[in-house]
């Protein structure tokens, strides 16, 4: 239905954790140049992204920059609520889909094939890193010493996710930007794609970001819209 009938029940087996460079602490322009350069860019090649690349890309979304945090937890690029880190970045590439670990940042295969058609409603799918952005509610902590005594309700926990997604996709957009990088967040099957990557009941899928290096202009810009798989009001993103 959306180009990806051949990948679904595929096994894993053959498909082996890919253990990604250590992240540099340097290179790529200045958080100032980089948030100049900033913008939306839909013409993506399907050229590979270096490995390096890649690992400083998803290190800069939401990877490890300190042990020790609140909470006792980790801490990372990105802020969350109460340090909960209730966001999973699943990648889909063209030999399969895989899960950002963080904690020993390396990728582990959650479904081989080429899903990245999910990816997208309205634009190209050849990129060559599409970013699912994945919340598992599961982890707003309600024990001793939570700070938020609402973070229970479904609608706070609703505005906490929705931020958190946010801080993470503009890292990739800043990331990208001092790069020279092309990145579009946008929406996305997040139904089907939820189907193909085995997610829990507690976990649903809210945006996906495309990746790659900049690709010629087609001219025709498709809009991006509510979050995955659910209807609302549409949104431009620029």
């Amino acid at each position: 239905m959306f180009g990806h009938s051949r990948a679904i029940g595929k096994s894993v087996i053959n498909l082996d954790p890919i253990r990604l460079p250590r992240p540099e602490r340097d290179g790529g322009k200045s958080v100032l140049a980089s948030l100049w350069a900033r913008r939306t860019v839909r013409e993506i090649s399907a050229k590979k992204l270096p490995l390096q690349t890649l690992s400083n890309l998803l290190w800069a979304a939401g990877g490890v920059n300190r042990r020790r945090a609140a909470f006792d937890r980790s801490g990372r690029t990105a802020g969350s609520a109460s340090n909960s880190q209730e966001i999973d970045l699943y990648v889909a590439m063209p030999e399969g889909v895989f899960l950002y670990q963080a904690q020993t940042h390396q990728l582990t295969p959650v479904a081989a094939g080429d899903f990245r058609a999910l990816s997208s409603r309205n634009g190209s799918t050849s990129a060559p890193a599409h970013i699912f952005y994945v919340v598992d509610v599961s982890r707003f902590w309600q024990g001793a010493g939570q700070p938020d005594p609402h973070i229970g309700d479904p609608e706070v926990q609703k505005s906490y996710y929705y931020v958190d997604t946010g801080l993470m996709a503009q890292n990739v957009a800043l990331f990208a930007a001092s790069h020279g990088l092309a990145a579009w967040f946008h929406n996305c099957h997040g139904e089907a794609a939820g189907q193909a990557f085995k997610l829990k009941p507690n976990q649903r899928i809210l945006f996906a970001q495309s990746v790659g290096m900049k690709g010629r202009r087609s001219g025709a810009h498709a809009p991006a819209t509510s979050p995955c798989g659910h209807r609302g009001v549409r949104r431009q993103r620029s």
